[in-house]
């Protein structure tokens, strides 16, 4: 009868015999291998984790050069009236050929971004041309619609006390029959950094593109998307924009002690 020739471990010095079924044992090296892997691996998990886990300020502020958080969706599910409030409106056509405006839509939306008011207005004139390509209004939006003066008196108290933001705001408000202190103003086309190199205002669909990374104003309008963009290029600036009107208002004050003449206030 053969015997069964015994197979003993390299590592193993005393030439003890190990069974020839059990698992081989693990070299120094591979384990030392499989050490360093394991370690690589969870620096990157951690990396990872540390870079998706991003918390957005308490006042809903976006960073000018944290490209993650540029987006139109609201940051929370806070609804109430906040102290900024973003406007934004779209007109129809009424009178010959549709060439003077009339509200038709009015839109608000707070500083995370989330609808506080959004109505369709019956204007108080019949509609000529509904410009639905670029208002996004059609006649079934006006059938059951609120009256202008309802929704004039709504907005009126919401905005009330509150910094408003919007895009050539001055329209809006036109087109509602309000005014609202310039002070508490904040419009995105006058904002100086937000022009063109020579000075000239720029779209909210080109700003939204170039400094928020958006695509709006594809198709049709909507007046709560718009309403976002404006919020979203003010939050960015916000820093800034609101150093240069304290700065401003700081010099107002020291040229008007000094008896020179002041300069008019720019936004």
């Amino acid at each position: 009868m053969k015997r069964k020739r015994a197979v003993v471990d390299a590592g193993n010095s005393s030439g003890v015999a190990s069974s020839s079924t059990g698992p081989a044992p693990l070299s120094s090296n591979w384990l030392q291998l499989q050490a360093e892997l394991s370690k690589q691996t969870k620096n990157r998990r951690f990396k990872k984790s540390e870079k998706s886990t991003r918390v957005p300020s308490s006042d809903g502020d976006i960073k000018k050069n944290d490209p993650e958080v540029f987006s139109l969706q609201p940051t929370c599910e806070d609804t109430s009236v906040t102290k900024v409030l973003a406007l934004d409106c779209e007109m129809v056509g009424v009178g010959v050929e549709g060439k003077r405006s009339a509200l038709a839509r009015v839109s608000l939306v707070n500083i995370w971004g989330n609808v506080v008011y959004d109505r369709h207005v019956r204007p108080p004139e019949f509609v000529t041309d509904f410009r639905t390509q670029f208002s996004g209004v059609r006649p079934r939006d006006l059938r059951k619609a609120e009256d202008f003066w309802t929704v004039q008196k709504e907005v009126a108290e919401l905005i009330q006390g509150k910094i408003l933001v919007g895009h050539a705001i001055h329209n809006d408000l036109k087109t509602l029959l309000l005014s609202h202190p310039r002070k508490h103003i904040r419009d995105t086309q006058r904002y100086k950094p937000l022009r063109s190199l020579t000075g000239r205002v720029q779209a909210l669909k080109h700003l939204a593109s170039v400094h928020l990374g958006v695509s709006i104003q594809e198709r049709e309008h909507d007046s709560v998307e718009d309403a976002r963009a404006s919020l979203c290029l003010y939050k960015k600036f916000k820093e800034d924009w609101e150093k240069a009107l304290r700065d401003h208002k700081h010099g107002h004050r020291t040229t008007a002690g000094s008896g020179e003449k002041n300069s008019k206030p720019t936004d």
